[in-house]
């Protein structure tokens, strides 16, 4: 399962969650109460981790942190038509701007960490990450999604991912707005 984190008061890998995020990771636990998870990996951001310890306290669970669930970074440099770089880079996977990882490359290493734990048959893990790689690795299940999906996500929003085979991962949207 993959989690987008819930409301954050910005997008610096130290921003907390707002009030309304701190609601909708409660929220997010009382969802998962019923779910059974193996293991919880989260994204580094301090939005990701705090989004889920609610749900990892109340599972017991450790929170392992993997750099690769972190946010892709679209460039270093402060761009005022960001918006319509991003839009691009769905249809351009291989755009870059400057100190930017294109699509691909972060595709590539959300998708490993996913193949990681397909490999060493860790079934129920939730992983905890961002908007943008979130849809960039919905994309690689499902090559129709693209930009207005990623618009579409609401924070938070949970997917579950089930592989079949290497070539075949069956993608379902299961959070609805509280």
């Amino acid at each position: 399962m993959k989690v987008r984190h819930c409301q954050a008061d910005g997008q610096l890998k130290d921003a907390a969650l707002t009030q309304q995020g701190i609601t909708q990771s409660l929220a997010l636990a009382q969802f998962f109460s019923g779910i059974h998870l193996n293991k919880i990996i989260s994204s580094p951001y301090k939005r990701a981790i705090q989004t889920i310890e609610p749900l990892a306290h109340a599972k017991q669970l450790k929170i392992k942190i993997d750099e690769r669930l972190s946010e892709r970074v679209l460039s270093r440099k402060p761009m005022d038509d960001w918006y319509e770089k991003l839009k691009l880079s769905f249809s351009d996977l291989h755009i870059t701007y400057e100190g930017g990882e294109s699509s691909q490359e972060a595709m590539n290493r959300i998708v490993e960490a996913l193949y990681e734990q397909i490999e060493v048959e860790e079934n129920h893990t939730l992983f905890v990450t961002h908007g943008n790689i979130m849809s960039l690795l919905l994309k690689h299940a499902d090559s129709n999604i693209g930009f207005n999906e990623w618009e579409k996500l609401s924070n938070p929003d949970v997917y579950v991912l089930k592989h079949f085979s290497q070539d075949h991962l069956e993608i379902k949207r299961i959070w609805h707005n509280i």
